[in-house]
């Protein structure tokens, strides 16, 4: 029976990267994780066992810490670039090369009223996302976030929603609403700045979130990915990902008190969650 070699690729994942910086009395830090991934001509590899066109990925790791060594890490997308250009260019065998990197943020710690110069403290799960794809002919460059918490306590209703014998939900006039922003938008062609940009994204989509009138959470999900859209010329399309972090208003009746809206329990499971992708038409 003849057996076809599908699509296939291989590389090295979770790459961690910690660059410092040094100045004369400040110092910065850059946390990157970094994924490789190489398709190409690997068949006789996968069939044959032959390694002749493989790179090891104990090198792909290599590169990156040679290169993060040469090239200032300014915007991961930038990073990335640099990573994709020196595979293509040294594997002929690679057609090619999909890398994908997670910035982690940190902050200064405060001496007093001033920050420290080289003394950091992780602010939360918030990440930085970049993921570029590049052959010769073209590449394709996304950004994004994860990890973004956001909690607004007014401007939120749920109403008018389907029912059946089994919903026992209650219209909500008094709901919070919470959750953790994952968004990944696409890039147009073009000489870009990426920093000021992934900077203006997430503010927008911060801004909006607060502000906006949201009816459910697919409401809230539509309305920030049409701001960015409509803010920023450089980005194509959008991908948002809200799961709901559940606030439920607590019974104090059987306690002899009202609750006008004011004690919350938290609920971590189970999730509603919103996806969708917006595209400009």
């Amino acid at each position: 029976m003849p057996v076809l070699l599908g699509e296939n690729n291989y590389g090295e994942s979770r790459v961690r990267l910690l660059r410092v910086v040094h100045q004369q009395d400040l110092n910065d830090i850059r946390d990157l994780t970094l994924a490789i991934r190489f398709e190409g001509d690997f068949e006789k590899a996968q069939s044959g066992g032959d390694n002749r066109k493989i790179l090891p990925a104990d090198t792909m790791k290599n590169t990156v810490y040679a290169l993060a060594r040469q090239y200032p890490i300014e915007a991961i997308e930038n990073f990335c670039s640099h990573l994709t250009e020196h595979f293509l260019t040294y594997n002929a065998q690679v057609s090619r090369v999909r890398i994908e990197a997670a910035e982690s943020a940190w902050t200064r710690i405060s001496r007093g009223s001033r920050p420290h110069g080289f003394a950091f403290t992780r602010a939360g799960e918030e990440r930085r996302t970049a993921r570029m794809t590049a052959t010769r002919e073209e590449v394709a460059v996304r950004a994004g976030i994860e990890g973004l918490i956001a909690l607004k306590t007014a401007k939120v209703t749920f109403k008018g929603f389907l029912r059946d014998p089994y919903t026992t939900q209650e219209e909500d006039h008094n709901r919070v609403l919470s959750t953790v922003i994952g968004a990944e938008w696409l890039y147009g062609p073009g000489d870009l700045e990426f920093s000021p940009i992934w900077h203006g994204v997430r503010q927008v989509l911060l801004e909006t979130f607060a502000e906006h009138g949201s009816h459910s959470l697919q409401h809230a999900l539509y309305a920030m990915g049409e701001a960015v859209l409509s803010n920023f010329d450089s980005i194509r399309e959008i991908h948002l990902a809200l799961p709901e972090k559940r606030y439920d208003l607590v019974e104090l009746q059987p306690l002899g008190m009202d609750n006008p809206g004011e004690i919350f329990q938290p609920f971590d499971e189970p999730q509603e969650v919103a996806e969708a992708t917006l595209r400009k038409g």
